[in-house]
């Protein structure tokens, strides 16, 4: 059955003309957070940057590492903020000023409780789901972002969902986290184009 091009994905096949500008990864900075599940973000901006020879460096400017990586003739900005998870908003409202990104050309990736590890799902603006770095995020761009869902499990109680985050998964939870973070980073020439449809297409299917 031929699909009919609605307006909202009309809109954002405009807004995604000139594809995604800036993909930022969101986590805690310093070694003490590196490992964490709350730093699946940062793992998955670390392995775009390692496929595509992206070399992060600290602007003091932007409250982030960040490198510029060529993906698909495709000119794309990782960021990591360093302002800590729960202001992250500023990081990524700096960066976006200065390069002149627009909120719609942005894809944050970030951890997902309400997701299990064998999941990554991509979507297109919402809430914060009770993220504090999205929270964060939304009050500085809104809610007209691209967001990359790392799956990494719930604990089962809210109230665990704060120590739950801040440490590392079991060897098993990791491989299949990582395993996800490498599927979504061979859909990056898609994503940079983007192809979103695709990308969903085929992360979702998985």
């Amino acid at each position: 059955m031929k699909r009919v091009a609605t307006k909202s994905s009309i809109k954002d096949s405009a807004d995604l003309a000139g594809g995604l500008k800036l993909i930022v990864g969101l986590g805690n900075p310093g070694s003490k957070y590196d490992q964490t599940r709350h730093n699946a973000g940062f793992w998955f901006v670390d392995e775009l940057a390692r496929s595509y020879q992206g070399d992060f460096k600290p602007e003091k400017k932007l409250s982030a590492d960040v490198c510029k990586v060529n993906i698909a003739s495709q000119a794309v900005w990782l960021q990591k903020p360093q302002t800590f998870m729960n202001l992250s908003g500023r990081a990524v409202q700096q960066i976006c000023t200065f390069y002149k990104i627009k909120p719609q050309q942005v894809l944050v990736a970030h951890d997902e409780i309400d997701l299990p590890v064998d999941k990554i799902k991509l979507k297109k603006a919402g809430g914060h789901g009770g993220h504090n770095g999205l929270r964060d995020i939304i009050s500085h761009l809104g809610k007209d972002f691209w967001r990359l869902r790392i799956g990494v499990d719930h604990p089962g109680k809210k109230d665990d969902v704060i120590d739950y985050v801040l440490k590392r998964p079991s060897k098993s939870d990791g491989i299949s986290i990582m395993r996800n973070i490498d599927d979504a980073v061979r859909m990056a020439p898609e994503l940079a184009a983007g192809e979103m449809e695709r990308v969903m297409h085929e992360l979702h299917s998985g």
